[in-house]
């Protein structure tokens, strides 16, 4: 459990709990939300090859679930820790951030 704790920079369990909540709730959030989203952009399998409506859809998942990464994890008061972790994510994908 120390390792997980280390790993994640949890400062105790109940933290680390709060995390993979958010984690877990943003994940199936954004699955849920590209569907609505393509179809507001008239973009769906029936209209679409799947091979080009599916990639799509996973591409459209990325950013969805970036930015509510951040609207969930302020949700459970940890905007600071979220925050911490898109900027490193995005520095690592080459984007530059204050």
């Amino acid at each position: 459990m120390q390792k997980l704790l280390n790993t994640f920079h949890a400062e105790s369990l109940f933290h680390l709990v709060i995390i993979f909540t958010v984690f877990a709730l943003t994940g199936s959030s954004a699955v849920y939300v590209a569907g609505p989203v393509l179809d507001f952009f008239a973009l769906n399998p029936e209209h679409m090859n799947p091979w080009l409506y599916w990639p799509l859809r996973i591409a459209i998942i990325f950013p969805i679930y970036q930015c509510l990464l951040i609207i969930v994890g302020t949700a459970f008061g940890q905007f600071r820790y979220f925050w911490a972790f898109e900027k490193k994510f995005l520095r690592r994908m080459g984007v530059r951030l204050p």
